[in-house]
């Protein structure tokens, strides 16, 4: 570390100040409840004016880490929720999932609800791809004689593990960025860890916990069920999976191209540019909005949906700012030196410290979002230290971020609200499903870690 750089040259300051740094956000959100905002904002200046600390550089760390931070993901994160708006509405939602229930069969309607949250989850948040679902989940648990626990729990699991692990969703994306790993091979790892976890989840409501839960169906929904009325304007399913499939692919294929190509061959120039998050984000909206068919859409395409995903994603950028700026500025301090060779004195596996920080992060303030991003800007300035990828450390971080949802959760009372489970069957179905889903996907990552595969 360069003394005239430094934030600060003292190991004590700087792990005092890390510390309540940690608490003080934690405290600010769990206990008064403030915005993730103000609650990350607020420690970070207190930080700032501690003796020791070097003002200069400790402000320059600050802008730099912000700057830096949102520059190369701040695009990408408001075309995600773009394509989010244009899915939601479009009805792309309703085919993907019916795609699913043709796929397993409608017996298997667990497992295709499960399936279909694995794949939505990747564009959708959580809580609105279950509120517009929440209408077939009841149909269909009346249809096949099940408590309603059988028919959600897998669902309630698939979408928050997608929406906490893969890119590009807005928060795994930021956290992607925060620690610099390559969002292609993130996306194929955390599509890999994500599934394990997603049939995890689900096998825990189907096996487990669905069926020592007697909460039945609501009989409002009882028509809601996939009526060809209800099809009949709605996409096919080649142009519903496209907008979300594409740009995946698209970034994909730049990491594998860039790992067996040489550098100025042709391909590698195309999908350099192609996969691109910015330009495979943009091709994706087109793609999305190519599934608009009336005028009323097509005006609330050019001004609403890109006003509505502006605001979804105004809350994600701010963080990832600040925590871009976090990272920077305990990469100035000794503390990151003095954890990470804390670990290695310990014999402590390296991976365990980002899964850690992101279940502390979500189960204190209840927000999976918050957990990754927090799990991502403070094990960011320890990577070279701990011998971390920075994809292995951004897939644990994540992974932990799920575990647990329960009562501080906003997702955990839209879930347990809309399918009438009492809080004591939603603790143990939906956080079940949401511990069992994050210990398999966090196992998933480990084995991918212990190979060299991440």
């Amino acid at each position: 570390m360069d003394p005239s750089t430094a934030v600060t040259t003292s190991a004590a300051i700087s792990l005092s100040g890390f510390a309540v740094v940690i608490f003080l956000l934690l405290f600010l959100i769990a206990r008064w409840k403030w915005h993730v905002f103000f609650a990350l904002l607020l420690p970070i200046m207190l930080f700032g004016i501690l003796p020791g600390v070097q003002q200069n550089n400790f402000i320059d760390a600050f802008e730099s880490g912000f700057g830096n931070t949102l520059g190369g993901i701040g695009v990408v994160i408001v075309l995600g929720s773009i394509i989010a708006e244009a899915l939601k509405h479009t009805g792309a939602i309703q085919v993907i999932t019916r795609s699913m229930v043709n796929l397993v069969g409608k017996a298997r309607m667990p497992l295709a609800l499960t399936l279909t949250g694995f794949i939505i989850g990747i564009a959708i948040f959580s809580d609105v791809a279950f509120v517009i679902l929440n209408p077939l989940v009841h149909s269909s648990a009346r249809a096949m004689g099940v408590g309603i626990a059988v028919m959600s729990t897998g669902l309630v699991g698939a979408l928050q593990l997608t929406h906490a692990i893969v890119p590009p969703t807005p928060g795994p994306l930021a956290a992607a960025a925060l620690v610099g790993a390559d969002i292609g091979k993130t996306i194929i790892a955390g599509s890999v860890a994500c599934l394990f976890g997603s049939l995890a989840a689900w096998a825990w409501g189907v096996y487990f916990a669905g069926p020592r839960i007697d909460t039945q169906a609501s009989d409002e929904f009882e028509d809601t069920a996939f009526s060809s009325e209800n099809l009949s304007h709605l996409p096919s399913a080649l142009s519903s999976y496209m907008p979300i499939v594409i740009p995946i692919l698209l970034i994909g294929m730049q990491s594998i191209v860039n790992l067996t190509m040489d550098e100025g061959t042709l391909l590698r120039t195309i999908f350099g540019y192609l996969g691109w998050p910015v330009v495979a984000l943009s091709i994706g909206v087109w793609l999305a909005y190519r599934n608009i068919t009336s005028a009323d859409h097509l005006q609330k395409a050019k001004d609403k949906w890109v006003e509505d995903g502006l605001r979804t994603s105004a809350m994600i950028l701010v963080v990832t700012g600040l925590g871009g700026s976090l990272s920077a500025i305990l990469r100035g301090t000794p503390a990151v030196d003095f954890i990470a060779n804390l670990f290695a004195d310990y014999g402590l596996p390296a991976i365990l410290l980002p899964f850690v920080l992101g279940i502390i992060g979500n189960m204190i303030t209840g927000s999976t979002t918050v957990g990754v991003i927090t799990a991502a800007s403070l094990s960011a300035p320890m990577l070279g230290t701990l011998g971390l990828s920075p994809e292995a450390a951004m897939l644990s971080g994540a992974s932990g971020s799920v575990i647990i949802k329960y009562v501080n959760s906003s997702y955990f009372w839209i879930c347990t609200s809309l399918t009438r489970l009492s809080v004591a069957d939603a603790v143990f179905s939906y956080g079940g499903a949401t511990l069992v889903g994050g210990v398999v996907s966090f196992a998933v990552v480990c084995t991918m870690w212990a190979t060299g595969l991440v």
